[in-house]
């Protein structure tokens, strides 16, 4: 079985900042991470491997730099790595990047072999849109199971797979059929604690660099900033706002007295959530 697992390498959000003057992210000096999303979706090929064999290959696209996030994802235990950096992909929007990540897809299943299922995290940190991956299983005609919870039965020799999805209201069980792409959601699993013999395969393992030729790219009019129909007009931090601390006396009230309380005050801090609320549960 082949798995491919999309990872992005973004700014640690916990210490971004935003330019007081400008209102732009300020990059300069904040750390970079592997896309905690991303994290849950390699966990989930790598257990989907250790269950029925094959091998993982991780794919990145970005600045050269990203081989970090690479070889971290090999010390997990992925089985190969694959880096697509051109300066052409600058500036390139969700659109620009599922194109270029779908080419460099079909060009890891002719050097290795075509995927079985290809895991992108449900979103990233840097951007929230969680159009990659949707935008990806478009491009390459797969069928697509997003904000996946867990993996079910898979079932080679009818190519089948089944997952828990959640949606608002539950949970779907779904089934479809293999080649697919899954995106996964946070808290489905804890990415293990990688081996000191993959550590060690990591730090001296080869990284498979592609520039946008070499990845098969033609349609350079598709990539970068001349594919890239959004624009940003601005970036900006909210405002902080002070909002006083409302005291609730809890003495001698029953349970259900103490709720209607809280109720009470909730309503009347936000005027015409309660009629959200009921007609949300009117639905059901």
């Amino acid at each position: 079985m082949h798995i491919v697992v999309c990872i992005k390498q973004v700014p640690d959000s916990a210490q971004i900042r935003v330019h007081p003057v400008h209102n732009t992210i300020m990059r300069q000096g904040v750390p970079t991470i592997i896309n905690p999303y991303d994290l849950f979706a390699l966990e989930e090929a790598l257990r989907l491997r250790d269950r029925l064999g094959g091998a993982v290959t991780v794919l990145t696209m970005g600045p050269p730099m990203a081989e970090d996030s690479l070889r971290k994802a090999l010390t997990f235990g992925a089985d190969r790595a694959v880096l697509l950096t051109d300066r052409f992909f600058a500036g390139s929007d969700t659109l620009a990047t599922s194109y270029a990540l779908s080419m460099a897809i079909q060009k890891i299943g002719e050097s290795w072999g075509t995927p079985d299922v290809v895991f992108t995290g449900k979103q990233t940190i840097d951007g929230d849109t969680a159009q990659v991956g949707p935008g990806i299983a478009r491009r390459l005609g797969l069928n697509q199971l997003t904000y996946v919870s867990a993996i079910g039965a898979v079932d080679l020799a009818a190519r089948t797979i089944e997952v828990s999805r959640r949606a608002e209201g539950g949970v779907q069980e779904l089934a479809t059929r293999l080649p697919a792409l899954i995106t996964v959601l946070e808290g489905t699993s804890e990415i293990r604690r990688g081996r000191l013999a993959d550590a060690l395969r990591a730090a001296r393992a080869e990284v498979t660099v592609w520039n946008a030729a070499q990845a098969g790219i033609t349609e350079m009019t598709k990539c970068g900033l001349r594919g890239s129909p959004t624009v940003v007009k601005n970036v900006f931090a909210p405002k902080g706002r002070a909002t006083k601390a409302s005291l609730l006396d809890t003495r001698e009230k029953t349970p259900g007295e103490l709720a209607e309380a809280m109720m009470a005050r909730i309503f009347d801090a936000l005027p015409g959530i309660e009629g959200d609320l009921l007609a949300h549960a009117a639905q059901y």
